[in-house]
């Protein structure tokens, strides 16, 4: 029954009430009954005998003649529901309210009460009454003479009969009180427990479909705050795994498609060459050149995909030193110089010469930087310009890659950074596993700065390099 946590959340809200509500209502009946309606029924008793004594203070000829005690009592009995008797100071009784005492009348009495108020003092007590066969509350009072001396005393007595009544009445209503507060309370720990239950039930059935490999969909966040926590982590975990699962699946399309292009020509090549293509110099030289362009493609992809493992673990390690920026970019820009214009591109180069010294790894920014203008040169058409700008604030250098290529539509230069995105192929980026911009970008925050994109379609596009002078602390990649 308590193997599942609905039935131990239900039971955990309810058994609390089912404990809790009849022992306190045993309780405050016990302390009505004992403390409050007894207590004041005392009270209440006590008040009546001394006022009854006060009164036969004022008629000493009542505790000479029983007659006169007789006749007192039956003047005063209709103004008292209790049993009203006169005792004289031997602890006679001389008169009482009750007819049925009339054989006990001269009769000394054994009463505790009595003894105290004999001696001077107000007494009251619950005693069980052996006369009456039932319990009484008893309250008696000295009736003291104007020379001091106690000229009797006066008991009065009241059956408890009439108020376990009461108390019946009492334990029903308390009783039917408490039994409606334990049904709403029970109804309102139910329907908490299940609300309880139900997101934790949610979580627990998409874990294990997560597990299984089955299709997720978000969790509802409801709840208490640390239940909404909980969904809120799994939705970003799901998330999460669903893109990681998108890139694995678009990577491994990427390496199918980037891979087969040069193999196949690789493997076309040599088919040619076993052929007899290899008799011809020129044909079996081109071919060899082809063989070599495609290798080299293919080293340069695995140099992407070496530099996304650094992507993946969060943190680029940089070998930083002193770099003379007018001796470091024209040794880096002139190889990319002469591939653009083996293309038939313009190039332009705007470097002043009090570019400073930065602190920077060499190797890693050169490799940002080329694959700027690797880009710029790839999707740029022939007779169109390829232009490297640098500039220097009060606080940083830039260097500008422009080119006058076919630009990027708005709702794409958001994701161009994203590792793997490629581009629709009527723009930028139809080809490439989509890295080199990802690369470039986390190489450019490694160093403490920032690569910014400028684009408008069909009029080029512009990526700048923002490096401070200051050099900064690594900085962790974005994930």
């Amino acid at each position: 029954m308590l193997s599942s946590l609905r039935s131990r959340l239900i039971l955990s809200h309810m058994l609390p009430l089912l404990i809790i509500v009849p022992l306190m209502g045993i309780a405050l009946t016990y302390v009505l009954e004992t403390q409050v309606l007894l207590t004041s029924l005392s009270n209440e008793l006590r008040g009546e005998a001394v006022l009854v004594a006060e009164i036969a203070r004022d008629h000493a000829d009542i505790w000479r003649d029983p007659a006169q005690a007789q006749a007192f009592v039956a003047r005063i009995k209709p103004r008292l529901m209790e049993r009203v008797m006169l005792v004289d100071p031997a602890g006679h009784l001389l008169a009482s309210s009750d007819p049925a005492d009339a054989g006990r009348l001269g009769q000394g009495l054994d009463v505790p009460t009595l003894a105290d108020a004999l001696a001077g003092r107000v007494s009251t007590r619950t005693v069980y009454s052996q006369y009456l066969a039932a319990e009484v509350v008893d309250a008696s009072a000295p009736v003291v003479g104007p020379d001091g001396q106690v000229m009797g005393a006066v008991r009065l007595t009241h059956q408890l009969t009439s108020v376990y009544e009461q108390f019946l009445r009492l334990r029903s209503l308390i009783g039917g009180v408490l039994a409606a507060g334990l049904l709403l309370g029970s109804a309102v720990g139910w329907v908490l427990a299940l609300n309880l239950e139900q997101p934790l039930r949610q979580a627990t059935e998409a874990i294990h479909r997560l597990a299984s490999g089955q299709e997720l969909t978000p969790l509802p966040e409801q709840g208490p705050a640390e239940i909404r926590l909980l969904l809120q982590a799994f939705n970003s975990l799901a998330e999460r795994l669903r893109a990681l699962e998108q890139t694995r699946r678009r990577l491994l399309a990427n390496l199918v498609h980037e891979l087969g292009r040069p193999l196949g020509a690789l493997h076309s090549a040599i088919q040619a060459l076993q052929g007899g293509a290899d008799q011809d110099a020129v044909l079996r030289q081109e071919l060899l050149a082809g063989m070599d362009g495609e290798i080299g493609q293919l080293r340069r992809l695995l140099d992407d995909l070496a530099r996304l493992s650094d992507q993946v673990v969060g943190t680029l390690e940089l070998s930083r030193r002193p770099i003379a920026l007018n001796d470091w970019l024209p040794q880096v820009l002139a190889p990319w110089q002469v591939a653009a214009q083996g293309k038939g591109l313009y190039w332009e180069t705007v470097l002043p010469a009090d570019l400073p010294e930065l602190e920077a790894d060499p190797d890693r920014l050169a490799q940002a930087l080329g694959n700027l203008l690797s880009n710029a040169i790839k999707y740029t058409p022939t007779g169109g310009t390829v232009s490297i700008r640098a500039q220097v604030t009060e606080d940083a250098v830039s260097i500008r890659v422009s080119d006058t290529g076919p630009g990027i539509a708005p709702e794409e230069q958001a994701r161009i950074f994203t590792p793997l995105y490629r581009g629709r192929s009527d723009r930028r980026f139809p080809q490439g596993m989509g890295l080199g911009l990802s690369i470039a970008r986390d190489l450019v925050v490694a160093h403490g700065g920032r690569l910014e994109v400028q684009s408008t379609p069909g009029q080029g596009s512009h990526f700048t390099i923002w490096l401070p002078l200051v050099p900064e602390r690594p900085v962790a990649l974005p994930t």
